[in-house]
């Protein structure tokens, strides 16, 4: 899907069950919301995850995330300085910077926007985007593009200067090519991080590539921590991140923003920035290290190891990492998804001038199918899921993030 919930109407959505969480504002003290009455002010999400206190610490500095997307539009305030150069796989007319409806520019801000002009603000602002533009189904008809753009666009993405690979794309159907194109990011040292898709209320089926056992599947949550109703469920999904009620931009003529959902998409861009500031921290960890330090501080009320179909490992929370240090980043060289040893350093990332728990390996079924609720072994009732955020007493709130991830190639 595009840019939000309100334009799904228009696409497919990609939903989620109903898995409740604790409340996000519990989870950190004194998390108010931003005064400001711009966009900002309705990206609740940056206070519930303590945004201003880890910037203090880290902003992603040194860190640079490929955008596999609609294509993201260099121009607007908030990305002015933040984009380098990209490719675009698609094919079609233009280049990597012409986003042909703004969806992938509302994620690129959502990694590393620097607010500026009361634009959306990024939650890692001095993380670096490198665009890589892929057509969906709208574009394809209009224009002669590559028919899969996406196996082209992860193998650039892994080949770039890129740590991070955000995807907020999807398919319910599984590829080959595409499988091992993001088996080719693994062994090149890139964490990859996709949109599950938001169709869980309705065929609920796999996406693809989150699906894939070597691609971190991301989930929609909700203000309250709750899994985004529409957000898919499987056993394939691996942590949760903010994803309602997250503004995006309008259209492609960059006018002004929408309020809505961003779906597991927004979802995926937001994890993928928490991912930056920690690895921004720890610049010389490996994917395998930043990855479990994720899993082993995500916020849930069941035994670490263990997972949700729901939400993963739980609620992303990098302000354990950031600000408290924890999280076990265990071996380097083994991957947290899949169990295996993996191959090649990502090293190709510059450094900062300044300064887990495991998983049951993914199901690598590649069948294009519904996920029956019985499908996948969960802990606990996720219909009545209290997600205990705890610091020292306190909660914090979390946001749901919805966005469509279909598309014969979708956004997501």
């Amino acid at each position: 899907m595009t840019a939000g919930m309100s334009r799904a109407q228009r696409r497919v959505r990609v939903l989620g069950a109903l898995a409740v969480a604790a409340s996000w504002s519990v989870l950190f003290v004194g998390a108010a919301q931003p005064a400001a009455a711009d966009t900002q002010s309705k990206q609740w999400y940056l206070s519930a995850m303590q945004a201003e206190e880890m910037w203090k610490v880290t902003t992603g500095e040194g860190i640079k995330v490929a955008v596999i997307d609609t294509g993201v539009h260099s121009s607007t305030p908030s990305l002015r300085g933040q984009v380098l150069k990209g490719v675009d796989a698609s094919g079609a007319p233009g280049e990597e910077t012409d986003d042909y409806n703004g969806h992938g520019t509302t994620m690129a801000e959502l990694i590393a926007g620097t607010g500026n002009g009361g634009g959306l603000k990024g939650l890692a602002p001095g993380a670096k985007i490198i665009p890589v533009r892929v057509s969906d189904s709208e574009f394809e008809k209009k224009h002669s593009s590559k028919a899969n753009d996406t196996v082209d666009a992860i193998r650039a993405a892994a080949d770039s200067d890129a740590r991070i690979i955000s995807m907020s794309f999807g398919s319910p159907y599984s590829m080959p090519q595409e499988r091992e194109a993001v088996k080719y990011a693994e062994s090149k040292g890139k964490l990859f991080l996709a949109a599950v898709g938001n169709e869980g209320h309705e065929q609920n089926r796999r996406g693809y590539p989150a699906s894939y056992p070597e691609a971190v599947g991301v989930a929609s949550a909700d203000r309250k921590g709750k899994v985004s109703f529409y957000s898919q469920h499987s056993d394939t999904v691996d942590i949760a991140s903010p994803g309602s009620d997250v503004p995006y931009w309008c259209d492609n003529s960059f006018k002004s923003y929408c309020d809505g959902d961003g779906g597991t998409s927004a979802a995926t861009a937001i994890a993928s920035a928490s991912a930056a500031l920690v690895w921004s921290l720890h610049p010389d960890w490996t994917a395998n290290q930043v990855l479990n330090v994720l899993f082993d501080t995500a916020g849930r009320d069941w035994k670490k190891g263990e997972t949700s179909k729901y939400l993963g490992h739980g609620l992303i929370r990098p302000s354990m990492n950031v600000l408290k240090g924890k999280g076990e980043p265990g071996d380097p060289d083994i991957s947290p998804l899949t169990k295996e040893r993996t191959t090649g350093p990502a090293d190709s990332s510059e450094k900062p001038e300044d300064a887990a728990s495991e998983q049951p390996a993914k199901n690598g079924a590649e069948a294009d199918k519904p996920v029956a609720a019985e499908e996948t072994k969960s802990s606990g009732d996720e219909s009545q899921l209290g997600l205990i955020l705890g610091v020292a007493a306190v909660v914090a709130v979390l946001g749901g993030v919805a966005y469509a991830v279909v598309r014969r190639r979708k956004a997501a």
